[in-house]
């Protein structure tokens, strides 16, 4: 997890830190299926749920 934050993620906290942990873990258990096969699960689950209440909107910046 140190790892992903220094490379990918540059700060893991709050809120947030159990969402990062999923994707960890769900990367972690699914290393050696296809990336085609993997597009496909996350994508089933993506249209299966519902908008995100915690990550709805996270990528805009707020005025500075």
């Amino acid at each position: 997890m140190r790892r992903a934050e220094i490379g990918t993620h540059h700060h893991i906290a709050g809120p947030y830190l159990a969402g990062y942990a999923a994707e960890m873990d769900w990367r972690e258990d699914h290393r050696r299926v296809s990336n085609g096969e993997q597009f496909m699960m996350v994508l089933g689950a993506t249209l299966a749920h519902d908008v995100s209440r915690l990550w709805k909107g996270c990528w805009q910046r707020g005025d500075d």
